[in-house]
C-alpha cells in the first residue's frame, strides 16, 4: 500500500546514493532500503508511534535499530548538507555552499514517553519543560544544518553549536556571514566572529516598526524572515508536534528527517 509520504522514484535516485554507502547493513536491507526510509517519513508525517507502524513496513524493531544508527553516526547530518549543496545549483545558484547563513532557534514543548529526557525549563517564561530547536538556512530558506538541544541552552551556545556543525561538514568554506537574532549578546556575536573568522551580525528592530497611527505593524526583517518560513514548514510534520523524544541525539534525528523532507519537495 502506497502512502502519500512515500518518496517519488525521482527522489529516490537522489537519496539512494548517499545512504547506500552509509550503512553497514546496507546489503540486508538491499532494496528494501527504500521501504525504511519510507517507514521513517511516515512516522514523521504522521507522528504515530514506533509500534503502531503499519505492518507493511516490516518489523518495526528494523526500522527504529537503523533510524538510530543513522542519526549517531552522522548520516542525517552529511546526507542534509549533500543535498543542499544539490538544491542550490537547482535553484541557480552558482556555487553549492552559501556565503551567508541565517540561525535562529524554536523552542518545542517537552512530551516525555517515560523516564529521564534532555527536556528542562527554558525560554523567556520558562515554566514548562521544552526542547530548543536550532536551524540554519541561507538565502534560498532551505536547512543547511539542524540541532536540537535543552530549551536552556543560551543563543549564543546555540548558535556556537551550529557553526561548530557547519566546521565539520564543510559546509562553510564559503561562508562570510552569519545573521542571528538579539538574543545573542552583542559581546557573545563579537566572540564567534573571532573564533570562526567570518562576521556574526545581530538583526532585529531597535523599537517595534509603527504605522501612521502609531500602532505597532509587523515587518519582516530582510533575510532572517527566512528562517522562520523554515521552522514552520518543519513543524508541519507531526512528529515535530511536540518533542516527543528523550535524547537529544533522536530529537535532532526526527528533525534532520524533516528537513531532508523539505530539501526533497523542493528538488523534486
Amino acid at each position: 500500500m502506497a502512502y502519500s509520504s512515500d518518496l517519488t522514484d525521482a527522489q529516490w535516485s537522489l537519496l539512494e546514493p548517499l545512504l547506500a554507502h552509509c550503512t553497514k547493513r546496507g546489503p540486508k536491507h538491499g532494496a528494501d532500503l527504500r521501504h525504511v526510509v519510507d517507514a521513517m517519513l511516515y512516522i514523521s508525517h504522521t507522528g504515530c508511534q514506533w509500534r503502531f507502524l503499519p505492518e507493511e513496513f516490516g518489523p518495526w524493531t528494523r526500522i527504529w535499530s537503523q533510524f538510530r544508527r543513522w542519526s549517531r553516526n552522522g548520516t542525517w547530518t552529511r546526507v542534509l548538507v549533500a543535498l543542499h549543496a544539490s538544491s542550490r545549483i537547482a535553484l541557480g545558484r552558482k556555487d553549492p555552499r552559501p556565503s551567508m547563513v541565517v540561525i535562529d532557534t524554536h523552542l518545542a514543548r517537552g512530551a516525555s514517553n517515560g523516564g529521564v529526557t534532555f527536556h528542562n525549563q527554558g525560554g523567556p517564561y520558562g515554566r514548562t519543560n521544552r526542547a530548543k530547536r536550532i536551524v540554519c538556512v541561507d538565502v534560498t530558506g532551505l536547512p543547511l544544518c539542524v540541532r536540537v538541544v535543552p530549551a536552556s541552552t543560551s543563543e549564543a551556545s546555540a548558535v556556537e553549536q551550529i557553526l561548530d556543525d557547519l566546521v565539520l561538514t564543510g559546509a562553510d568554506e564559503r561562508l562570510e556571514l552569519v545573521l542571528v537574532d538579539r538574543g545573542t549578546a552583542r559581546s557573545a556575536a563579537t566572540r564567534l566572529s573571532a573564533k570562526f573568522n567570518y562576521e556574526v551580525r545581530r538583526v532585529g528592530w531597535d523599537e517595534p516598526p509603527r504605522n501612521e497611527h502609531g500602532a505597532k505593524v509587523f515587518r519582516p526583517i530582510r533575510h532572517a524572515w527566512r528562517v522562520e518560513v523554515a521552522h514552520g514548514h518543519l513543524v508541519r510534520r507531526r512528529r515535530l508536534a511536540r518533542c516527543f523524544e528523550n535524547t537529544v541525539t533522536s530529537a535532532t534525528g526526527w528533525l534532520h528527517v524533516a528537513s531532508i523532507s523539505e530539501l526533497l519537495r523542493a528538488l523534486c
